[in-house]
């Protein structure tokens, strides 16, 4: 236990050739060495555990070195060598300027940069977090940093560049570090699981540099404490399991449900998932991220864009060949909707199963495609009890005439209305074809005949031209109904409102219906006032299918909206209590006596 030191610390590069996934970065500095062009600052930039003060402290041990060899690394035997590796060197000094960040630390750093080495060629120091300084203490550095003296050279490192004062940064040489990739972080835990004398699975190691975002000292972290809990043994299993990350088998269990259209499946699913202890954001993020890879791993050029072990690959691979490209932009679109709204959803669950069962629906080719016109042209099942012969060709142009006469006669008109698929008696069979016909108050254009063989159909005001349920229909008529049946305000605020209940998940349109209730200019148009541009965008998205559902409710294909912004004059400014209380008690003069009465007084 007291010699343990973590791979972190233990395996830290000391030299050049030894810091992973920096090549060009290193390259450049072991050229400032051999060249002897150093610069007088340094700012080594990027984010945590890419290897910012470990290159400043190799950087800082090489232009030292009494023996530097061809290729610029430090010869680790001079006396300046042996004094960096022991600690012991007062030639480097390193500052955290996160905890001295004031001006007195930097008036003391100062005072150190007036003496010379007195070992070496150089006198370094590493200042880390830089960007902790106060703007006082970088202040009172410009000047020291900008003209030291020649044997002083600064090392600045930092996480965040973008809080540097821009008189620091362009007194500095600025290297941007960049975070290390998969490869090379799966490469050097597998180094450091050969070191080790431990067991190591590629798609467990892949799992642990994925999760390190980058950073290669918290992929070391993170193999250590695989490594403890597994006993030296680390598998895919042990790796998920320890890291509580979600397995990749239950992405491709969910996309083949949902490609199969197997909604119940699909529910199932992501209720293990949460059985498991995941939360739904983290599910919905990583199933955006499942479709992600799929999309990638359908072309072969933009295959090195997966960061998945190999037996991860061809899983994906297989299941990129089931899904077409429309399937995934839609269920990605999907996705991270969802993932927008789940802060502001109040049923999260119920969202995440809304847009799985969405994404359901994409699986099913039968569902796609399928108009509202082909199901309401659609044969019904009930059989009727006397079949009419077949209408021959010969005599189209007579049924035309007779669908034309039956729409003049005011016998026909005066009937009343029978639904689509309503059973009919004995009596409405045995009348004559032309009685039958049902024909609405709204005008109806007149019937085009399509193809020569022609059946007289029924007309329903709700549903168009109705096939006969007795016969199989060889043809369709096409018709217009036009409707214009008068209606109230009341009667439109109420199909406003009842259209919010077919998009519970749409929050922010929900509440703007619900705060901009339309207001009729004239018989067939209304208006509606909105407060912000947002919300008038929100409003015209789904206009095309709110004007539907209105015309539909009201009856009355003539209804228009128009959507403007509110005006900064016609904004209402909140009332006062006083001006509230005159405004109740003009409804209920009776307020005004309990006021005298109790001697209330409303400001």
């Amino acid at each position: 236990m007291d010699n343990y030191i973590v791979s972190a610390r233990k395996y830290r590069p000391t030299t050049f050739c030894s810091v992973v996934g920096q090549k060009a970065l290193v390259q450049t500095l072991k050229a400032a060495v051999v060249t002897r062009k150093l610069a007088h600052a340094y700012l080594f930039c990027g984010t945590r555990g890419v290897g910012k003060t470990t290159c400043a402290r190799i950087f800082a041990k090489t232009i030292n070195c009494e023996h530097p060899t061809p290729d610029g690394e430090a010869c680790n035997e001079c006396e300046s060598c042996r004094a960096f590796n022991e600690q012991r060197s007062y030639n480097i000094i390193e500052l955290d300027a996160a905890s001295n960040n004031s001006v007195d630390e930097i008036r003391s750093l100062i005072d150190k940069v007036r003496v010379p080495p007195q070992l070496g060629r150089y006198k370094v120091f590493i200042i880390d977090e830089v960007h902790m300084l106060s703007t006082a203490a970088f202040n009172a550095f410009l000047k020291t940093l900008e003209e030291p003296p020649n044997h002083a050279i600064f090392i600045l490192a930092t996480t965040e560049k973008h809080k540097l004062l821009p008189t620091i940064l362009s007194r500095c040489q600025i290297y941007d570090f960049q975070r290390i990739t998969i490869e090379d972080i799966v490469e050097h835990l597998r180094y450091v699981a050969s070191q080790e004398g431990f067991t190591v699975d590629d798609d467990a190691l892949n799992v642990i540099a994925r999760k390190a975002d980058g950073g290669m000292r918290d992929a070391l972290s993170i193999f250590d404490q695989v490594a403890a809990s597994s006993g030296g043994n680390i598998t895919y299993q042990t790796t998920i399991e320890n890291l509580n990350i979600l397995d990749y088998d239950y992405y491709f269990r969910l996309t083949d449900a949902l490609l199969d259209g197997n909604i119940p499946e699909a529910l199932l699913v992501f209720d293990s998932v949460l059985r498991a202890g995941f939360g739904a954001q983290l599910f919905v993020n990583g199933l955006s991220s499942h479709f992600r890879d799929l999309m990638v791993s359908k072309d072969a050029a933009t295959l090195p864009l997966l960061d998945v072990g190999t037996a991860v690959a061809e899983q994906y691979a297989r299941q990129a060949k089931r899904c077409d490209k429309a399937f995934l932009y839609k269920a990605m679109d999907l996705s991270n909707r969802c993932d927008l709204d789940y802060r502001i959803s109040n049923n999260k669950r119920l969202l995440v199963e809304l847009m799985l069962i969405k994404i359901c629906s994409l699986g099913m080719p039968q569902e796609i495609g399928r108009s509202s016109e082909a199901r309401i042209l659609s044969t019904p099942s009930t059989p009727a009890a006397n079949p009419r012969p077949a209408v021959s060709p010969t005599t189209a142009q007579t049924n035309k005439s007779v669908v034309e006469a039956v729409a003049q006669s005011p016998s026909a008109a005066s009937e009343p209305h029978q639904e689509y698929g309503q059973p009919r008696t004995a009596g409405e069979e045995a009348a004559p074809a032309a009685s039958r016909l049902q024909i609405p108050r709204p005008q109806v254009a007149t019937p085009q005949a399509k193809v020569p063989t022609r059946k007289i159909p029924r007309i329903s005001l709700k549903h168009g031209v109705e096939p006969d349920p007795s016969e199989t229909p060889v043809a369709t008529v096409e018709t217009t109904v036009e409707m214009n049946e008068p209606f109230a305000l009341d009667a439109l605020h109420e199909a406003w409102l009842r259209f919010t209940k077919k998009i519970p998940t749409e929050t922010v349109l929900v509440q703007t219906m619900y705060l901009c209730m339309p207001q009729m200019l004239d018989a067939t148009t209304f208006e509606v006032v909105v407060d912000n541009r947002a919300q008038m965008d929100k409003l015209n998205g789904r206009g095309a299918d709110l004007m539907a559902f209105l015309r539909t409710e009201l009856r009355n294909t003539h209804l228009e909206m128009r959507i403007r912004e509110r005006e900064r004059e016609e904004r209402q400014k909140a009332f006062s209590p006083g001006e509230r209380f005159v405004m109740l008690a003009e409804k209920n003069p009776e307020l005004n006596r309990l006021k005298d009465i109790f001697g209330l007084e409303l400001s």
